[in-house]
């Protein structure tokens, strides 16, 4: 009885411990204990209470707290409930904004056009940008032919090149009044006139077969072409501000076509 008091002492200081496996193995038994009607009992308590321990030593001990028991969750500084439909609204935004950008820069004038010169060369009507421009269809043998001619090119020579041009397109598409080629109109207007103007290849101005920048020219205004020498005036951003039919002369149009210039000079001495 002696034996069984001394041993439930040490058994109870070594509880205690977290490593009670470790300790009770240590410590041996007092051969007078080891058997008693309670030795059995006593050894399946010791391996119940060392068990515990061996399970409370692999328990993870970053996040409880000092106590180990209660595990600790950093507070969220903005509620989860709205994040989600912040991120879609940003979402919408930039992509209205990528819509916005793109139909800006996709929204055309005169002037984002190309088209073929009287040589045969593709060129882009971008180099007008800047410079206001008169965009005539041209023909030689048209009863408007001679008066056009000479007042164009009168004007080419008082405004251009710098702040104006004149951009003539021969047309055949009425009256088969410009049956030449290329070479044999240019020959004629640079001769017969001086035409110091840019010209283009012969191309067809109204109807499904015009090209693109004419097409241009008549949505913009509602005006279609249906004689030659019809006028369109575009100022230096590629807008078309007025056209004229056949029957307007170049003189009753020089004064639109000289306070868009004058606007331009008066522009740049005011950058400068």
């Amino acid at each position: 009885m002696h034996h069984f008091h001394h041993e439930m002492l040490h058994f109870r200081a070594c509880a205690s411990c977290t490593e009670a496996s470790r300790c009770g193995a240590e410590r041996a038994e007092p051969p007078s204990a080891a058997k008693g009607p309670f030795a059995a009992a006593r050894r399946l308590r010791q391996r119940g209470r060392a068990g515990a321990g061996r399970a409370e030593a692999r328990r993870p001990c970053s996040m409880l707290d000092p106590e180990g028991s209660v595990e600790h969750q950093p507070a969220s500084s903005f509620p989860k409930v709205l994040l989600i439909p912040l991120a879609m609204l940003l979402a919408i935004a930039a992509l209205l904004l990528l819509a916005f950008s793109a139909t800006r820069q996709k929204e055309p004038d005169f002037y984002t056009f190309k088209v073929v010169n009287i040589r045969g060369k593709l060129v882009s009507l971008e180099k007008y940008r800047g410079s206001v421009s008169l965009v005539v269809n041209v023909a030689s043998e048209c009863g408007y032919t001679d008066s056009h001619y000479k007042a164009l090119q009168q004007l080419q020579r008082d405004l251009g090149p710098y702040h104006f041009n004149v951009l003539a397109f021969p047309c055949n598409q009425f009256g088969q009044q410009e049956p030449d080629t290329n070479k044999e109109i240019e020959s004629f207007a640079r001769k017969t006139y001086g035409a110091s103007f840019p010209m283009f290849s012969k191309i067809t101005v109204s109807g499904a077969g015009a090209i693109p920048a004419f097409k241009y020219l008549i949505d913009s205004t509602g005006e279609e072409p249906t004689w030659n020498f019809w006028k369109y005036l575009v100022d230096p951003n590629g807008k078309v501000v007025k056209a004229w039919d056949s029957t307007v002369s170049v003189e009753e149009i020089r004064p639109h076509v000289t306070e868009l210039v004058r606007k331009i000079i008066l522009k740049k001495k005011d950058e400068l």
